[in-house]
C-alpha cells in the first residue's frame, strides 16, 4: 500500500521554506537558477497526494554540476538522471525527510512534463478528480511504489495529452529506462 493523503494546505508553505532553502544555496555557490517550483500532486490544490513535497530547481545545463554541488552541500546525496535525461534526481538528509528534490535543466521534457501536469490539473477540476480517483485506487492497491507508477500511468499519460504534449513527447517519456527504486540507494 501507498499512503495517498486528501490536499493539505500546509503543503505550499512546506514548500516555500525549501524554495528559501534551495535558492540561498545556489546563490551563495554562484549558481544562476532560473525557477524553483511546486510540482507533483502537492502543488495542485485540492487534489490526494502522497504526502511529499516534489521541488525542481531549475538552471541552465551549462549550470548543473555547480547546482549538484551546491544541493551535495545541503547534506543530498546525488542519484544521476535515473532514466530521466536532464533530470537529476537527490536523496534527501533526514532533515529534510518527505520532500523530493531534482535539479532540471530549463526547457527540458521533464520540466515540461511536470509543469504540464500541475497546471492542467490545477485549471481542470474533472480532470483532477478523475486523477485523485486513480491515484487513491493505486495507492491502495500498490505493493510498492513501482506498481503504483504503473497503475497510474494511462491516466498520466492522458493527462499529458489533455496538457498538449504531442504523442512523440509523450512517447518519450514513457519510454523513460526509470530503474526499480529497489535498485536505487534509498
Amino acid at each position: 500500500m501507498i499512503l495517498v493523503v486528501e490536499y493539505d494546505p500546509a503543503w505550499p508553505r512546506r514548500f516555500e521554506q525549501l524554495r528559501r532553502e534551495y535558492a540561498a544555496a545556489m546563490a551563495a555557490a554562484d549558481v544562476p537558477v532560473v525557477a524553483i517550483e511546486h510540482v507533483g500532486s502537492t502543488a495542485v490544490p485540492g487534489l490526494a497526494a502522497k504526502p511529499v513535497i516534489d521541488c525542481d530547481i531549475v538552471v541552465a545545463e551549462k549550470d548543473v554540476a555547480a547546482g549538484s554541488r551546491a544541493l551535495t552541500g545541503l547534506g543530498f546525496t546525488p542519484l544521476g538522471e535515473l532514466g530521466i535525461p536532464l533530470r537529476r534526481a537527490f536523496k534527501e538528509p533526514k532533515r529534510l525527510a518527505g520532500t523530493n528534490t531534482y535539479l532540471v535543466v530549463a526547457g527540458s521534457l521533464s520540466l515540461r512534463k511536470h509543469l504540464a501536469v500541475r497546471d492542467i490539473l490545477r485549471a481542470d477540476p474533472d480532470l483532477r478528480e478523475q486523477y485523485a480517483a486513480v491515484k487513491k485506487r493505486a495507492g491502495a492497491t500498490a505493493a510498492n511504489i513501482d506498481e503504483y507508477g504503473r497503475a497510474k500511468n494511462a491516466m498520466v499519460q492522458k493527462i499529458l495529452a489533455d496538457a498538449g504534449l504531442t504523442d512523440a513527447e509523450r512517447a518519450s517519456i514513457d519510454a523513460n529506462q526509470v530503474p526499480s527504486h529497489d535498485e536505487v540507494p534509498r
